[in-house]
């Protein structure tokens, strides 16, 4: 080595041997073990400030790359974290609070070496290749969104030891980590808005109720009326499915049951959508006739006609803080069910954004 700096080709630098510079190579060419470079690289403080400045300028001349799958191979690591979706995959491209949720996760991983892996388990025959894949240990965590309460998977992860943070708690006695916005509150504050506008019959058009942030707002709903002083008519609340076609049945359903309704709180702005077009179809005017609010506050609030009334849950942030915790999870080397009661519940606050729909 005439210890002249080699410049770095577009496609890698090339060691001795004509291929990819070895960590031999970087230990030679700085002068120390194979052993110091492999702590420079790994971050350990036991290396000496020149030490460290001498192996990471042999780096950079040499153009050298860590192998990192060895490197996760050796930590007992895959690197990987997987996106698990328990919904068929026209309902994600469909619902803007999956690609939100995407959103945070893909910018709270760029910072990391972690690859992400977005996987559909909404069938059986892709829970069972789902249950094949994770048994064989090829990710170091999983991300869960739109769990319902009687979903497995959860309780498979904990099996195999898998750590994992849904979006959401599955009930109030939820054991995974969990990020989720305040859903009870948010439904109060769509109520209690609609109230304030002199709103005196407000009808709820229900997310799925196997899911529990659905049932914490339909909770909302309910208390925003009796604390306010007004009786809750159960005819006034219809199941939906956080779908548009559902939210265009529910709406038909109440408008023939209490066509004298004046307001609308639906679980989402996807089920407002559709709710929106059964009221228009029957001749209600918005917000004239009937006012409308939904939830999430997507893009779908902003474009529809008019713009919708939505409470705001910071979707991007969850993704964030879902990542921020399962990176936690999968730091602790302890086994799972030996963590018990640290395990962490994360609520965000939401905000209620008013537009002309109400």
């Amino acid at each position: 080595m005439d210890g002249k700096a080699e410049p770095m080709a577009s496609h890698g630098a090339r060691g001795r041997s004509g291929g990819r510079p070895t960590l031999e190579e970087v230990a030679a060419r700085a002068g120390v073990g194979r052993g110091t470079v492999s702590r420079v690289i790994n971050g350990s403080p036991r290396v000496s400030d020149a030490t460290r400045a001498a192996v990471e300028a042999a780096v950079a001349e040499l153009g050298y790359v860590p192998n990192t799958a060895a490197r996760a191979l050796a930590a007992n690591r895959t690197d990987a974290i997987a996106l698990v979706v328990p919904e068929p995959e026209t309902r994600f491209f469909a619902e803007p609070y999956f690609s939100d949720m995407l959103k945070g996760v893909g910018a709270e991983l760029s910072d990391t070496e972690m690859q992400l892996l977005l996987i559909f388990a909404g069938s059986d025959k892709e829970r069972r290749r789902l249950a094949q894949y994770l048994a064989a240990h090829r990710v170091d965590g999983v991300l869960l969104v739109s769990v319902h309460a009687d979903d497995p998977l959860p309780d498979l992860l904990a099996q195999l030891d898998i750590p994992a943070v849904i979006s959401g708690p599955r009930s109030a006695a939820e054991t995974l980590p969990s990020v989720d916005s305040d859903n009870y509150g948010g439904a109060r504050q769509a109520v209690e808005h609609l109230l304030s506008r002199g709103r005196r019959r407000v009808a709820h058009i229900t997310g799925r109720l196997d899911v529990y942030g659905a049932q914490r707002r339909i909770d909302g709903y309910r208390d925003a009326l009796s604390d306010a002083g007004h009786e809750v008519d159960e005819a006034l609340i219809e199941a939906g499915d956080f779908s548009e076609e559902g939210g265009s049945r529910a709406m038909a359903a109440l408008l023939e049951r209490r066509p004298d309704l004046d307001a609308v709180f639906a679980a989402s702005d996807v089920t407002a959508a559709g709710a929106r077009q059964a009221l228009r179809e029957a001749g209600r005017r918005i917000p004239d006739d009937v006012a409308l609010v939904g939830y999430d506050d997507s893009a779908i609030a902003r474009h529809l006609d008019p713009p919708l009334t939505s409470v705001r849950q910071p979707i991007d942030e969850m993704g964030r803080r879902m990542i921020d915790l399962l990176l936690t999870e999968v730091a602790d080397r302890r086994p799972l069910a030996s963590r018990g009661l640290d395990r962490r519940q994360v609520v965000l606050a939401t905000e209620l954004v008013p537009r002309s729909s109400s």
